[in-house]
């Protein structure tokens, strides 16, 4: 993977000053329900100068990053969950994953969302039509994969991934994804908050908490100003006696290298690498779709590549 420069000094300037990007996992309530909170303000930063995003790309996208880096909370060991949203509003959709070492990386289905006229908020669903959501549980110990899908009710990937929790999984869930930007369009604070009930939980806390998630502060806000997970945690969740049982780096990242592609044409059909290998076009260029790192194949190499193929 490449990682882009993020290489507005306002920027820079900015992430230096606040707090670290981190997930906070904890138990409130008497242990019945399960919540955790995200700063996610570099991860939302790279993932835009990686992908070369405008606004309303960098909140949808953004958005997702942020769900997928709150359900690496629900996994553990080499576990890892995919996110998806297929549409057919002009957003198209997106693809995400994340695992429980808090790596994250995706990619939206269009590369510019088409927009008619000026934005007056920053409803998204105008621009996520009708679709549906696919939540996929890649466990270690499991032989294969699980995966739930639900319609989406809202076009608000936090209350559709609340909803899918409830119908697909009978879990009450609370969920809110928050992106804040400054006047001049650069993402100044971001993060979320994921809370579920616990199986054979105590649900007589569950109207107050709905009551306490609605009455929250915007996050982004929040983490724009220096503030940080477990300051959230134990400020506005303090009459629900809270417990942090774990702590979690996330980053924006993906595995993908040189190397990689390498070996997958190698793996062509001769016929295949043999066209690529007289035709190009020279250089071959690469570009890998979660994280948008190029990766560039001069004539020479290619022609090593299919020797050893």
């Amino acid at each position: 993977m490449k990682l882009a420069p993020i290489e507005d000094p306002m920027v820079r300037g900015h992430l230096d000053r606040i707090a670290a990007d981190g997930l906070d996992i904890f138990l409130i309530a008497d242990a019945n329900y399960r919540g955790a909170v995200l700063h996610a303000t570099r991860l939302v930063n790279q993932m835009r100068v990686n992908h070369e995003l405008g606004i309303l790309e960098t909140l949808l996208l953004g958005h997702s990053y942020i769900a997928a880096a709150l359900l690496t909370a629900l996994v553990k060991g080499n576990d890892r969950i995919s996110l998806e949203v297929d549409c057919d509003g002009p957003a198209r959709g997106f693809s995400v994953e994340s695992n429980a070492r808090g790596e994250i990386r995706g990619y939206l289905k269009t590369d510019r969302i088409p927009v008619d006229g000026p934005i007056e908020s920053f409803d998204l669903a105008p621009f996520v039509g009708n679709g549906t959501l696919s939540l996929t549980r890649r466990l270690e110990m499991a032989k294969q994969p699980f995966t739930g899908h639900s319609r989406l009710a809202y076009g608000n990937l936090a209350k559709d991934l609340a909803n899918h929790f409830v119908v697909s999984e009978q879990t009450p869930t609370a969920v809110s994804l928050s992106i804040q930007f400054d006047r001049d369009g650069r993402v100044s604070g971001a993060g979320g908050l994921l809370i579920q009930s616990l199986p054979g939980a105590d649900r007589s806390d569950g109207g107050r908490l709905e009551d306490r998630v609605r009455e929250l502060p915007s996050l982004g806000s929040l983490f724009s100003q220096g503030e940080t997970p477990a300051h959230v945690v134990n400020t506005f969740f303090r009459d629900f006696g809270p417990e942090v049982i774990g702590t979690r780096s996330v980053e924006f990242s993906c595995h993908c290298d040189k190397e990689i592609y390498a070996e997958y044409l190698a793996s062509l059909p001769d016929a295949e690498m043999e066209d690529i290998r007289v035709n190009g076009p020279f250089p071959l260029r690469i570009t890998c779709h979660n994280c948008n790192s190029t990766y560039i194949y001069e004539r020479s190499e290619i022609e090593a590549i299919a020797r050893t193929g």
